[in-house]
């Protein structure tokens, strides 16, 4: 859990140090006055690269040439530190505890971090590659072995469509290739399955506590034909993948199916139950971390209040504290969402205004009038 953030030249905040953070944070303002920068900056010290623009130019203060982060937090035995500095260009500096970090891999294991804002949506709008990288997310944290065999089948995947683009194609290099990525799929798909056959319950638990949609239902694809194998599916592709250039049939092809009453739950639930759903996979996926590490994740929610009535903002509140999990939340009016916690003991708020961040008092007594 973090308990100070040191944030420079981050978009149009200059220097600023937040103290005292508690297991829920929230950041109020109106648009524009910086609170989202701030969930960036935490997303930025566990993944390198900000959850809004991956591009280090855009986040980078105007006419500066770097961003400097810097944090103090408490994993299960000791205090800790994580630095981060980023350039115009290159590689970022990462360093954990005064030592430098080569990888984005071993930040990303250190602070499993959960974005819940308005792309969320497209977990049901969007593409299979959205819906692939929210699964593979608890897949990376839960299955230690995914990684690997995640970053082997990249390279076997990439080797087979550079062959595949090449007129004159080497049909022994691609067999010893196709049984290379074969091996490294079964891997992925087995991976992905263990972890979705656990996962299932729990967002069907968390999503009956938010609403009545028995309906809806989730199924994992793993990316080619379910009655043959990999092997068999290369085979009879090779040439439709010859001309396209690519190969359609793989682990890089999995998806989640999400339905409502058997029709894409995007084209029948409205705006408001699409909320509620996205919201329920993101919650249910750092419960189930909790259940299987024994650790929390951090969740950043931008905007939680949009969309989103009373009643159903209050039961989100209570699953944030109930798995323990650090939450920073922003907000234009603070009542809006201080009104949705029952105690105000781990309660932090902070007013953020052109980039300069305040921390606020609560009275104990009517906190949501506040």
């Amino acid at each position: 859990m973090f308990s100070k953030l040191s944030i420079s030249r981050l978009r149009n905040i200059t220097n600023e140090q937040i103290t005292d953070l508690g297991q829920v944070n929230i950041f109020y303002g109106e648009n524009g006055t910086g609170k989202t920068s701030i969930l960036e900056s935490v997303h930025m010290l566990a993944l390198a690269k900000s959850f809004r623009n991956s591009q280090a130019r855009t986040v980078i203060s105007r006419g500066e040439q770097d961003l400097v982060l810097h944090a103090q937090f408490q994993d299960t035995y000791h205090q800790r530190s994580i630095g981060i500095q980023r350039g115009l260009r290159g590689e970022p500096t990462i360093r954990i505890d005064g030592q430098n970090v080569r990888t984005v891999s071993e930040l990303a294991t250190l602070l499993p971090v959960l974005v819940l804002d308005a792309t969320t949506f497209d977990l049901l709008q969007g593409s299979a590659k959205v819906r692939r990288q929210f699964l593979d997310w608890g897949v990376f944290h839960v299955e230690h072995s995914f990684f690997l065999a995640w970053k082997a089948y990249q390279r076997c995947l990439k080797q087979r469509n550079s062959l595949l683009r090449d007129s004159g194609i080497n049909s022994a290099q691609m067999a010893i290739w196709d049984e290379e990525l074969v091996r490294y799929a079964t891997l992925i798909n087995s991976c992905r399955k263990r972890y979705f056959e656990g996962f299932i319950g729990v967002f069907k638990q968390v999503l009956s506590s938010l609403a009545e949609l028995d309906s809806l239902t989730l199924e994992y694809r793993r990316g080619w034909d379910n009655k043959l194998s990999l092997n068999e599916v290369l085979m009879t592709s090779m040439t439709r993948d010859l001309q396209l250039g690519y190969t359609q049939f793989g682990a890089h092809r999995a998806d989640l199916k999400i339905r409502y009453q058997g029709v894409d739950a995007s084209t029948i639930l409205s705006r408001g139950q699409q909320k509620i759903v996205v919201a329920a996979l993101k919650i249910a996926q750092g419960l189930y971390f909790k259940q299987t590490q024994n650790r929390s994740c951090i969740f950043l929610v931008d905007d939680l209040p949009a969309e989103i009535d009373d009643t159903h903002r209050k039961t989100l509140c209570s699953l944030f504290v109930a798995q323990q999990a650090q939450v920073f939340i922003t907000c234009i009016d603070r009542a809006s969402v201080t009104s949705c916690f029952d105690t105000n003991e781990k309660l932090r708020v902070f007013h953020v205004e052109h980039g300069r961040v305040q921390r606020q008092p609560i009275i104990e007594s009517n906190i949501g009038d506040q």
